[in-house]
């Protein structure tokens, strides 16, 4: 199984055999030895609106009711969309040579044919379609344990992929459960907790593993930030240079317990294509620290980040306004799960993505907040196959006071191969 589905596994909330976390379909093949792997998961969601609800605060996190409707009854995947992957290994002149490619289907269109057929045509369902396929990785890596590995290609980003990973609500749904959802996977804690950690091309070296400590530096695509959806749109082409990302960790083992503390960091250049704005090559940036600890059945999570002009759900989104001024936007979440003598974990988090106000913003729907508390229940019901009841509670504001309030509860399963 590639790397990051492993550690999707291990380090998710599941109480999982060390076997079903390193399972995938094994075929020799010549040289190379083939591993196909990923997951299905379905689930069952009901989103209630607060009725008391008072309008856009302007977040992507955001549920627009049909009509006048407070509920929405929805089916669909999971933070961690179904998946499906090929990865290939060889050993050849002394090095460990690998490739990966993988896409992920949804489970639902919300569209008229539940295929996607009709979206973008023109239809009243335009646009719905969030069973489209998607290709997360296609990446070449080579190396040795000796000096370490150098990947080039498509990968979950470097900076905040640790908080993404051992956010419990990764084999679950967290916030962004809803008919309305036109992605084809939900939120889970991104935007209450961290920023999403996206996929992202890159060229990265990971040093080899000096007794638990490692670390990984990189480059991206500099045309990966997100825009501006309250102020001028910030440019996708043309950035002055590449992205910077890293990362560093230390894992341990000392009788039952098992731990990993990381720190990670972003720094991308921007720019505005707006016609109002007039800018260029704002450096904008982002730091995390984390850990996690690992005892009796006990397992607890804290994590924070900070940075300027970073946003608060997508890395850059509403970071910086009309004429280059970054704002300041912090957050991060806690988490307790524990694993029940019956082998089901409960878990409990809550988590906050905040962006500061300039002294200057007129933009009355301007995030301010968005936080999020969410309990689930994960059982195994086979060493490959779990069930996941969760609920979450949402609560967003802008700066002018503008609430939007509502939970999500989910039932559903997801199997791993």
């Amino acid at each position: 199984m590639n790397k990051n589905i492993k550690l999707a596994v291990a380090g998710a909330v599941l109480a999982l055999s060390a076997s079903a976390a390193n399972a995938g379909i094994i075929i020799p093949a010549g040289e190379w030895t083939i591993d196909i792997n990923g997951n299905v998961n379905a689930y069952v969601n009901s989103t209630s609106l607060d009725p008391r609800r008072q309008g856009d605060s302007k977040s992507q996190l955001n549920m627009s009711p049909a009509g006048n409707s407070t509920n929405i009854k929805s089916l669909q995947t999971g933070l961690l969309p179904a998946w499906l992957g090929i990865t290939g290994k060889t050993r050849q002149n002394d090095l460990d040579v690998e490739w990966t490619i993988s896409m992920q289907p949804g489970v639902s269109s919300n569209d008229i044919t539940g295929d996607g057929a009709t979206s973008g045509r023109g239809t009243a369902e335009a646009g719905t379609n969030n069973s489209t396929f998607l290709n997360r990785q296609t990446y070449l890596s080579f190396g040795d344990k000796s000096w370490g590995s150098i990947k080039l290609g498509k990968d979950l980003g470097i900076f905040a992929s640790d908080a993404i990973l051992n956010d419990m609500t990764l084999l679950g749904v967290g916030s962004g459960g809803g008919l309305n959802s036109k992605i084809n996977s939900t939120n889970g804690g991104i935007g209450t907790g961290y920023i999403y950690a996206a996929w992202k091309a890159q060229v990265a070296y990971t040093t080899p593993n000096f007794n638990g400590f490692q670390a990984t530096v990189g480059i991206t695509n500099p045309n990966q930030v997100g825009t501006g959806s309250t102020s001028a749109t910030v440019s996708t082409t043309g950035q002055g240079r590449y992205g910077l990302e890293g990362k560093a960790s230390y894992s341990f083992t000392a009788n039952d317990v098992t731990g990993k503390i990381w720190a990670s960091g972003a720094s991308y250049s921007v720019s505005s294509s707006a016609a109002a704005a007039s800018y260029n090559n704002v450096d904008i940036w982002a730091g995390d620290i984390g850990a996690n600890i690992n005892v009796a059945g006990l397992g607890l999570t804290g994590y924070y980040y900070t940075g300027e002009g970073a946003g608060a759900t997508f890395f850059g989104t509403d970071g910086v306004d009309a004429t280059g001024r970054k704002r300041d936007s912090d957050g991060g979440y806690v988490q307790a799960t524990y694993v029940l003598p019956f082998k089901t974990k409960i878990g409990a988090a809550w988590g906050i993505s905040s962006i500061d106000k300039l002294s200057t913003d007129t933009a009355s729907a301007l995030v301010k907040d968005q936080e999020r508390w969410t309990v689930g229940a994960y059982h195994p019901l086979t060493k490959h196959l779990n069930l996941v009841a969760e609920y979450s509670d949402i609560k967003l504001e802008s700066h002018s006071g503008v609430k939007n309030e509502y939970s999500n509860a989910s039932l559903g399963a997801i199997l791993f191969f």
